[in-house]
């Protein structure tokens, strides 16, 4: 279907904006298939031409909610990385989004902004796509993203009757177009024992997000400690109210996986684990939130409890979540840390080469050829890296070595279009190991 999602996303769009619930419902549900189903940098596209500048309102909303859904399934290191037809095409049309006049099509909107501003070139994409009129705004509604999070979805007063906010793809909680039951993260219906947003507990909602994310983020330890400790209960007893406000409480929790307080963030990792089992998948939304927060400090503390903890949090990731979603957070480590946890990270990626590799080439080498030449370039005769990069050679001659038992002569063939240093660096590593 690819070569024709242009014209099909156009007429779907269309007709979403029609009165009649039923189609509206119908193309709600062929677009959570194709968004699911075709490639998603198509589908990208499709949705910003059929929808981007839409007059109906509601069609832009639709093309919104599931643009969003795309821009999570991408995640930031590939929508921005300057691709034609990617970056050029999703900015623009996420700025129109994130000022339009419905309130849910700016959230949308804002949603988009919060999975790719974690992005260490965001700013400057920004920058370069984004006209000098919408700059100021998109900055604004930025940092109010990091001071705030994500917040609650609103619903359109002209809009709202009839209809219940569900569960979509990857468990983000969003407004159907139509009238229909929320969904858990398989897709099933909800049973009654089971949280569900209404009129009459979207209030008691807010509370319960305001007073968790208030105990995680409060200044005594004790109640930071407390905080956990809901968390954790939550996501036993009722996991899709968490899964329904990952955004807010996530981008609260994060914080305690570097605590300052050493018994703090040993819990945080230690709870990590058990929320990783329980949430599974659906940690794909805050990925980006996630790795960081577990990596950056921890995998380089002198204190052995917490470097062990956080290694064993990235080991339950990968047991229990689609490795892909792993991918690109890994590799971005890898390629930016230092020390100790550069080494472990690269490991890491080498391991997700093996497993993930068979399945799917092409993600693998887009994600993966860019760290291997950063660390192939920049490595030393002896093994080292520049400054506090530490000694990388063992870990790199793995990475090495999965990519090559993988890919065979056409990463030798890729190579030799890099510069010499890494070609030769390349070709030494295999020869030594061979």
């Amino acid at each position: 279907m690819d070569q024709e999602l242009d014209n099909s996303v156009k007429v779907l769009l269309h007709k979403a904006g029609e009165s009649n619930t039923f189609i509206r419902e119908d193309v709600d549900k062929t677009l959570d298939t194709m968004v699911n189903s075709v490639t998603l940098a198509r589908a990208l596209s499709a949705l910003v031409t059929g929808g981007g500048s839409h007059l109906n309102a509601v069609v832009r909303k639709c093309a919104a909610q599931h643009l969003a859904d795309v821009v999570e399934k991408m995640g930031p290191g590939r929508l921005l990385s300057g691709i034609k037809d990617i970056t050029d095409k999703l900015l623009p049309a996420v700025a129109k989004f994130a000022q339009d006049s419905s309130q849910e099509t700016r959230f949308h909107g804002r949603r988009m902004l919060f999975v790719m501003m974690s992005h260490q070139d965001f700013e400057k994409m920004l920058e370069k796509y984004l006209q000098p009129k919408d700059l100021p705004y998109i900055k604004e509604a930025v940092g109010n993203l990091r001071l705030k999070g994500l917040g609650e979805m609103p619903l359109d007063a002209s809009s709202a009757k009839g209809r219940r906010s569900h569960l979509g793809s990857g468990g983000s909680i969003r407004a159907s177009s139509s009238s229909r039951e929320p969904l858990n993260s398989s897709g099933r219906d909800i049973g009654e024992s089971v949280w569900k947003p209404s009129p009459r507990n979207l209030v008691e909602n807010t509370e319960f997000v305001k007073q968790l994310t208030g105990l995680l983020n409060a200044k005594d330890f004790r109640d930071r400690t407390k905080g956990i400790e809901q968390l954790l209960a939550d996501c036993e007893r009722n996991p899709d109210l968490i899964i329904s406000n990952i955004f807010p409480i996530f981008d609260a929790f994060k914080s305690r996986l570097h605590d300052p307080n050493s018994k703090v963030n040993l819990m945080a990792l230690e709870s990590m684990q058990k929320i990783i089992i329980l949430l599974k998948d659906n940690l794909g939304q805050v990925i980006h939130l996630v790795v960081p927060a577990v990596v950056d400090n921890n995998l380089n503390s002198k204190n052995n409890g917490i470097y062990i903890a956080a290694n064993s949090v990235l080991q339950c990731l990968v047991d229990n979540l689609d490795k892909t979603l792993l991918l690109q957070p890994f590799c971005a480590k890898a390629q930016f840390l230092n020390g100790k946890a550069k080494q472990d990270m690269t490991e890491k990626v080498a391991d997700l080469v093996t497993e993930l590799h068979p399945r799917k080439p092409q993600v693998v080498e887009q994600k993966v050829l860019p760290l291997l030449w950063h660390l192939l370039g920049n490595m030393t005769s002896s093994g080292s890296l520049p400054g506090k990069g530490g000694n990388i050679r063992t870990a790199t001659i793995k990475l090495c070595k999965a990519l090559h038992a993988n890919m065979g002569q056409s990463l030798l063939d890729l190579a030799a279009n890099q510069s010499g240093h890494i070609s030769k660096t390349l070709q030494e590593v295999l020869e030594i190991n061979t």
